[in-house]
């Protein structure tokens, strides 16, 4: 218990600060790529694998990881650059913990953890192919670095069914806030979908920002043009980890900001485990979603409404 609350104490010593942990690997070839290390739990050799019938393409098998059964994902194969041809002897696999499930994906050489600021990690080139599987990029040591959008990657493998029941919305209330906005934060377009799903029903206006920054700067603009955002602005849903500033700067800036501070900021993030409660804490958030949960999702927003409007 000591080691981990040491972990959580040392990891949330970077919320706040638009600083983030990347683990680098690579994929068989001399490209690196990069996940976020709060989303890793392990890296080990590739165990024996236990082939299942009927399962997604990209998934070459189970393992076994301390008592638990684990997909073993090759993600080679599901950002689409070809099934994993390397014996197997030199692949490792790093288990991921994403949207409260887990999962392992099989690559080749894991290199190093580097400690990053969010300001260094920009947007992916707008082109086709495998960028279309990156949230980010960013250069160390002169390398590119490609950053996986492993939510895209999961929800192809096991698509969501974000489809809500008429008896999920509360139509007395949400007549309230018809036409009002509200600012979904995410880097990730899969993301975005999906809470648009949820959202659309509700008659809110709904705006996009793809980071902390273009969020900010859309607080900053309707500030310029005089709104009333009280009234106006339900609340904002930001992700945690975005490129050039994070969703716990964005809550940072916001409650720092007199004339924001009051704004509703939800965080909605595939994190999730035992930083959680410590990071919603730490920059002042009005609650916390794990990613994705439409059912929590749309209770949440409409308990929200009505604490402010009903």
């Amino acid at each position: 218990m000591t080691g981990i609350l040491s972990s959580v104490d040392a990891r949330t010593q970077l919320v706040g600060q638009n600083r983030l942990e990347l683990l680098l690997f690579h994929l068989g070839g001399h490209q690196y790529f990069a996940i976020n290390v709060f989303k890793v739990q392990e890296v080990m050799r590739l165990p024996n694998l236990t082939k299942i019938p009927d399962c997604h393409p990209s998934v070459r098998g189970l393992c076994h990881v301390r008592g638990h059964t684990v997909p073993v994902v090759d993600l080679r194969a599901a950002i689409s650059m070809g099934r994993t041809q390397t014996d197997v002897k030199d692949c490792n696999i790093i288990v991921t913990e994403y949207n409260m499930t887990v999962q392992a994906f099989m690559v080749g050489g894991v290199d190093r953890i580097v400690n990053m600021n969010w300001n260094e990690i920009l947007a992916p080139p707008s082109a086709a192919g495998r960028h279309h599987y990156l949230t980010a990029i960013t250069r160390i040591d002169d390398k590119i670095i490609e950053i996986i959008d492993v939510e895209k990657v999961l929800a192809e493998i096991s698509p969501y069914n974000q489809q809500l029941s008429e008896e999920s919305y509360n139509r007395s209330l949400l007549e309230k806030v018809r036409g009002k906005d509200i600012l979904i934060v995410d880097d990730s377009k899969v993301a975005i979908e999906q809470m648009k799903q949820v959202l659309t029903p509700m008659g809110l206006n709904i705006v996009e920002a793809h980071n902390g920054l273009e969020a900010y700067q859309t607080l900053m603009h309707w500030k310029e043009e005089g709104r009333d955002l009280h009234d106006r602005l339900t609340m904002i849903i930001t992700d945690a980890e975005m490129p050039e500033m994070d969703g716990y700067m964005l809550t940072t800036e916001i409650r720092q900001d007199p004339e924001l501070k009051d704004i509703i900021v939800v965080l909605h993030t595939s994190l999730s485990g035992n930083f959680n409660k410590a990071m919603v804490e730490k920059v002042g958030c009005d609650g916390f979603l794990s990613k994705f949960k439409p059912h929590a999702l749309a209770e949440e927003v409409q308990k929200l409404i009505a604490q402010k409007f009903g």
